[in-house]
């Protein structure tokens, strides 16, 4: 009986703890800050790309990073992509965009990108191997967000697509953005002029209902975040 209070001490300690489920506001100074996956190689800011000349900084490692203010946010990915049928036919994919987004009381997160995001694509089974084309995105939904606390290694963000597929996790590297001026950076054409089928809206239809490409049974959390302290990263 000596040992039960230690025990249910320890015990308590692996049970994840919600501290609150936050108003819009209060839940969008949790975001300010920048973020990066694994091993923090790909950062925001003037680092990464530079738009004025459609070109980037490549990192060593792949992984995503965001910035966001109480406005604006700012993202930067490094990714290669599989070839099932072709192993020997791996995709790598570098993109750069920012712009402004918004919190939604369901839970859920919609970015707004500026026109003049951009990538690059290098496949080296395709006709062309290696090209730069424009960031055609005008909405893109995050179903879910979600803010837990790592006891080692801080505050660790998630998020999940549209349907609902969850991006790396990414730890806080500063709580304050490091970012391209958030404004559009360079003279392009604005993609909401062009015809639908030349524009993508990732999640969403110009009624602001999700696509058929949703899961249906994808559930949210019904507030803009969850902050969540655990014990062990395990329980995370």
């Amino acid at each position: 009986m000596l040992f039960t209070p230690v025990l249910g001490l320890v015990l308590a300690s692996f049970t994840p703890v919600v501290y609150s489920q936050l108003p819009l506001e209060q839940a969008q100074q949790t975001l300010i800050g920048t973020w990066s996956s694994g091993s923090k190689h790909v950062l925001t800011g003037p680092g990464f790309a530079n738009p004025a000349n459609q070109s980037f900084n490549y990192p060593p490692t792949t992984g995503i990073s965001y910035s966001f203010t109480d406005t604006f946010y700012e993202l930067s990915r490094y990714r290669f992509n599989s070839n099932g049928s072709d192993p020997t036919c791996i995709t790598g994919v570098i993109g750069w965009s920012h712009g402004k987004y918004q919190l939604n009381t369901n839970g859920s997160m919609t970015l707004f990108p500026f026109p003049d995001g951009y990538q690059q694509i290098q496949d080296p089974c395709a006709a062309v191997s290696n090209f730069i084309e424009d960031y055609r995105i005008t909405e893109e939904l995050y179903v879910q967000w979600a803010i837990f606390v790592d006891p080692t290694f801080g505050p660790k963000l998630h998020l999940n697509q549209f349907d609902g597929a969850p991006l790396a996790p990414m730890f806080q590297v500063s709580s304050q953005p490091n970012m391209l001026p958030t404004q559009p950076l360079r003279n392009v054409s604005d993609p909401n002029a062009d015809s639908e089928s030349n524009v993508q809206r990732r999640g969403l239809s110009k009624s602001g209902a999700l696509s058929s490409r949703r899961v249906d049974n994808v559930m949210t959390m019904g507030v803009s975040g969850l902050i969540v302290a655990a014990f062990a990263s395990l329980a995370l």
